[in-house]
């Protein structure tokens, strides 16, 4: 049992250290809160959503953004999205990207869109495997016979 209260404590300090870090907020404890035994996966799957959501908006802001005209309102319609599901998950450090990139989109600055993308991108998979190392070690302390709060 000692394993359990171990890995707990490393996983406790380690989701601390996104908040320090600001790669979450207030808003991913808020989504914590809503899991219970009825659902004990609903964190896991609110997150796997955000990720394939993240995955296809990057594609199409990609894809938009390398046209020969770029439409700006349909870059920044994407990125408003973005920036919508990834406030919904407490994704701080992508959300703050979203509002700078809008903020392009409407100068209809295609440089600086262009690097606020790669930006996207970078903290945006950051994240992701920020937030798999906390699944990973949910999925370790329930093997050993730990629960999650």
């Amino acid at each position: 049992m000692d394993r359990v209260v171990k890995m707990k404590r490393q996983l406790m300090e380690y989701t601390a250290s996104l908040y320090d870090d600001g790669f979450i907020d207030a808003q991913f404890s808020q989504l914590q809160q809503l899991q219970d035994e009825s659902n004990p996966e609903f964190v896991f799957e609110v997150i796997s959503l955000f990720f394939e959501d993240s995955e296809r908006l990057l594609n199409e802001l990609s894809k938009s953004l390398n046209q020969q005209n770029v439409d700006f309102k349909k870059v920044d319609a994407h990125v408003h999205q973005f920036k919508g599901s990834s406030s919904s998950i407490g994704a701080h450090r992508v959300q703050k990207i979203c509002i700078t990139f809008r903020n392009y989109c409407e100068e209809q600055n295609i440089q600086r869109c262009l690097m606020c993308l790669q930006q996207l991108k970078n903290e945006y998979n950051l994240v992701k495997n920020k937030l798999e190392i906390i699944f990973k070690l949910e999925q370790q302390i329930k093997a050993a016979g730990g629960s999650i709060p």
